[in-house]
């Protein structure tokens, strides 16, 4: 596997338990020449191996591009990943069947050129970093506020990931007494903070009879309680919504408390779909940090929402491969 010079290509593909997305990079984060494709998790590990190879012949085939002549190959995908060894440790809920999965192995071997696997947050975090809303700090840390909640860090301009490549599991720092999460912890982050947090604390608020549009919303939709929902209630003014808006803001707020107080950030840089929802959960967790985290590092740090979309894993797997593999 030669070196190639920093202008190399570079395929990135992201892994996801729905969709795949492949694309080369160039080194100022564009992507070109993007295939994307069903994930199809149900038909097993080997047929979704197959279609990411098959994804990243495509993107080389549209591209003119040959193995040869890439700088290496980067994967961002969720779950527990060993990055020092290229394998999928512990899968998330959508790729179950992944666990101890050598991934990096199996695709060198069908393209013998560097490949990289980090989390998909890890990577996220290093494409906002080098790409979009982190663009010229030192020190940055990303969540992903979705169902679940990810995230990744950057020290000194480098993607940290810890001993074995597993840090950033910012979901699942304890900040309460609270319900138990899935990793079989209780009172994490992601079980506070989370969309699906959110919807849950909404629905058992309704069942205990609480007044809200909400119950109105579900009746309309005919399906269950999402986030989404809540927040077009809280925007008309609904109490119940606006308060548990309001709580899952002041958790977001504790965790971002601790980041903080620890790693120094100068931006905390928030990404998902629940960071569309914006000041009504943004804003809690700011006045929090303001009020509670060590005053040096509160007045350094810039809180902002991500800038790259479903691009920042790809644009971040990209940015791993041309820090570690040119």
């Amino acid at each position: 596997m030669n070196k190639q010079t920093p202008a190399a290509p570079v395929v990135a593909v992201d892994i996801g338990g729905t969709k795949l997305l492949a694309a080369v990079v160039t080194p100022e984060g564009w992507l070109r020449h993007e295939q994307a494709a069903h994930t199809h998790a149900e038909q097993g590990v080997e047929a979704v191996v197959a279609r990411i190879g098959d994804l990243i012949q495509g993107v080389l085939d549209r591209a003119g591009l040959s193995v040869a002549s890439l700088a290496g190959i980067g994967l961002a995908c969720a779950g527990g990943i060993d990055t020092a060894r290229g394998v999928v440790v512990t899968p998330s809920p959508h790729l179950s069947d992944w666990g101890n999965l050598p991934l990096r192995d199996r695709l060198v071997a069908r393209f013998p050129v560097p490949v990289a696997l980090v989390n998909d947050a890890s990577a996220a975090a290093l494409g906002e970093h080098r790409y979009g809303a982190g663009r010229g700090s030192s020190h940055l840390v990303l969540l992903t506020l979705g169902t679940g909640i990810g995230g990744g860090i950057i020290i000194d301009g480098r993607l940290y990931l810890g001993a074995s490549g597993a840090a950033g599991e910012i979901g699942h720092m304890t900040v309460a007494d609270g319900p138990k999460c899935g990793c079989g912890n209780t009172g994490c982050l992601e079980m506070l903070a989370s969309g699906t947090a959110i919807a849950r604390e909404a629905d058992r608020r309704l069942r205990e009879g609480e007044p809200s549009v909400l119950t109105a919303m579900m009746g309309e939709n005919g399906g269950p309680l999402t986030a989404e929902m809540v927040a077009g209630a809280a925007s008309s003014g609904d109490a119940l919504a606006k308060a548990v808006l309001e709580r899952a803001g002041y958790y977001l707020g504790v965790g971002l408390v601790n980041l903080v107080n620890i790693f120094n950030p100068e931006v905390v840089v928030l990404g998902g779909g629940m960071a569309a929802l914006g000041h009504v959960l943004i804003d809690p967790a700011r006045r929090l940090v303001a009020e509670r985290a060590f005053g040096v590092s509160a007045a350094a740090v810039r809180i902002v929402k991500a800038e790259l979309g479903n691009n920042a894993g790809v644009c971040g797997a990209a940015a791993y491969v041309r820090d570690t593999a040119v």
